[in-house]
């Protein structure tokens, strides 16, 4: 269940189970189209993130957090939270590999993008995006 508080940035908290991750986006998509911008890659970026914390960075019975906040009027920032320590990298291009390339998809669609460790335990992966009116 999103956030409603008008101080803190909304936040959903999901399991951490591949069926989530459409919740994420979802949540991303309300979030978006009530800021009045467009949501594509908002949710996009929001399965790369989530999906990465759910599969490298949660264990069975987690819980992984999604933010998102404004910050200004041309951009927008997607958090998600995990438990893991490991950081996520970009892996050169395999062209014969079957997956591993949504970070080098994200790592095109944003302004940039990042990793921040926590104090009490895992780390948040956060990207940038601009905002497009619809």
């Amino acid at each position: 269940m999103p956030n409603r508080s008008s101080c803190e940035p909304p936040t959903l908290v999901i399991k951490a189970c591949p069926e989530a991750v459409k919740e994420a986006r979802d949540f991303v998509a309300l979030v978006f189209g009530g800021w009045g911008v467009e949501d594509f890659v908002a949710r996009v970026v929001v399965s790369e993130l989530a999906t990465n914390a759910i599969r490298h960075g949660a264990r069975e019975g987690d819980v992984v957090v999604v933010r998102v906040f404004r910050r200004d009027e041309t951009h927008a920032v997607i958090e998600v939270w995990d438990r893991g320590v490991e950081s996520p990298e970009l892996q050169p291009e395999n062209h014969t590999a079957e997956s591993g390339r949504g970070l080098l998809l994200m790592d095109q669609l944003v302004v940039r993008w990042g990793v921040r460790p926590l104090s009490e335990g895992g780390k948040v992966v956060w990207a940038e995006i601009e905002c497009v009116p619809l």
